[in-house]
């Protein structure tokens, strides 16, 4: 039960580590190069699909850390899984603080009404996103170490 537990934490923690990896390095990067009008598009309809979904994906990776640390709890690797779990209430915390509220700005934004600030609040939101990225992928490494 532990055993399957951990796989299924890794699992969502890396997946999601992925999209936001993606969303990071690539996709505003994609986006940038699209345009004023198609960038502001594309981080609006990203903003909007992610916004919906990310909640529950950092919720279910935090729950299920939390669930392993305290199945572990006195184990090899079970301050590896709190540290994790931490790291993973910091990104949230991130989250509803500081992205969130940006994302729920932009999301709607179109050419004829996005504030005049709308890049420096897209570069604000992508380098908090930045840090809130490493964030996250140092929880996700803590937890594989767990495993070992």
């Amino acid at each position: 039960m532990l055993n399957a537990l951990e796989v299924v934490t890794v699992v969502v923690t890396g997946v999601m580590v992925g999209v936001e990896f993606a969303v990071a390095t690539v996709l505003n990067r994609i986006f940038a190069g699209l345009g004023a009008e198609a960038e502001l598009a594309g981080r609006a309809h990203g903003g909007r699909m992610l916004g919906r979904l990310m909640p529950f994906w950092y919720f279910t990776a935090l729950g299920l850390s939390a669930i392993w640390a305290g199945f572990a709890w006195g184990d090899h690797g079970a301050g590896l899984v709190v540290a994790a779990a931490a790291m993973l209430v910091v990104s949230v915390l991130m989250s509803v603080l500081v992205l969130v509220p940006i994302n729920n700005q932009s999301k709607n934004w179109t050419p004829e009404t996005a504030p005049e600030n709308s890049r420096e609040l897209a570069h604000k939101w992508d380098v908090y996103h930045y840090f809130r990225v490493t964030v996250i992928i140092a929880a996700f490494a803590l937890q594989v170490c767990a495993l070992v």
